[in-house]
């Protein structure tokens, strides 16, 4: 049976890596920016590992696979690499190859760039995680609770159609009315893009997948649209880590190789968890992972009015997530 310690080999291996890559384009100021974006990265994506598992543990050899494999490379190049170009892309209204050069050649002004679309990026990530958080808490099916005397609540307005969007679109709007009024428009739209990418995603989904009565409604089956249902919230994990890396270098290859580290062991987390039915185990979790979510989602959104610390960020989920886990440890001594 594999040690604990025998998944984190191949991330470590790709964390050295990283690490004598920077030394080379940037030397031991480049090495300590990508270990401390390696561990942004990690606590901001915790809860992430938790709820890709809760979704994997349901799907064939095959099909975890792929999304280990094929997932890894969209995650690392893709959302750490690509998707700041294309922000950048989009905001400045320049082609691709511009964006990579005023990456290359400008880093403060694609900073800037970064830092300008700060309030779309979040209304669209955090919606899009809202949608997540609520879709399992309303779960009409859901007959076990953490925190009982929110989560009930919660599953019996599960009764009322689209009840999940209702509450996101509430919330969207609210904060809206703190946005600046040059800005709140995009910021609206940007949202409305969130909640339509959750919807499709689903829709696809479950259009792509056979029906099984027996998978509760909240997992998402295997498959192409189950694929993109995980990269999907992979890259809204993904939001916070890559402004937030502006903070520490404006180098997009310094902050790909930090990203990209963390992204690998939060990976291997996610490949134990599977392997080792830690979930089963631990029956809530899960429970903790999708209130990180709800608190990443709030925070995100909150973040375009008050600057929120990373640390903040990835403390709360860490808290929330071990709160779970201490709960699922009395529970199970309960029990037995």
């Amino acid at each position: 049976m594999k040690s604990h310690l025998s998944y984190f080999t191949t991330s470590f291996i790709v964390c050295l890596l990283a690490l004598i890559a920077g030394f080379i384009i940037g030397g031991t100021a480049a090495v300590a920016t990508i270990f401390f974006l390696t561990v942004l990265e990690v606590a901001l994506s915790f809860d992430n590992a938790v709820v890709n598992a809760g979704v994997l543990k349901n799907w064939n050899h095959l099909w975890r696979q792929h999304f280990l494999i094929w997932g890894i490379f969209i995650a690392v190049f893709g959302m750490r690499l690509v998707f700041p170009l294309a922000i950048v892309s989009v905001v400045a209204h320049i082609n691709p190859i511009e964006a990579v050069n005023v990456a290359l050649y400008r880093p403060e002004i694609y900073s800037r760039l970064m830092a300008a679309a700060h309030h779309q990026v979040a209304a669209f990530g955090g919606v899009f995680l809202m949608m997540v958080f609520l879709s399992f808490f309303v779960a009409r099916h859901k007959t076990e609770h953490w925190l009982a005397f929110i989560e009930k609540p919660l599953t019996r307005l599960g009764q009322m159609e689209a009840i999940q969007a209702a509450l996101t679109l509430i919330t969207l709007t609210m904060f809206s009315y703190f946005v600046s009024q040059s800005e709140r428009f995009e910021f609206l739209l940007a949202g409305m893009w969130g909640l339509i990418v959750y919807v499709l995603t689903k829709g696809i989904a479950s259009l792509l997948s056979p029906h099984d009565a027996h998978i509760e409604q909240h997992v998402v089956h295997q498959g192409v649209g189950g694929f993109l249902y995980l990269e999907l919230i992979d890259a809204s994990f993904s939001f916070d880590g890559v402004l937030g890396a502006f903070a520490m270098t404006n180098n997009l290859f310094i902050i790909a190789l930090g990203l990209g580290a963390g992204a690998m062991f939060v990976r291997s987390f996610t490949v134990l968890l599977v392997e080792k039915g830690t979930l089963n185990h631990y029956r809530y979790l899960e429970h903790g992972a999708f209130w990180a979510i709800g608190s990443l989602a709030f925070l995100m959104l909150l973040g375009v009015i008050f600057a929120i610390p990373e640390a903040i960020t990835g403390l709360l989920g860490a808290i929330l997530i071990l709160a779970s886990l201490g709960s699922s440890i009395l529970a199970n001594r309960q029990k037995s």
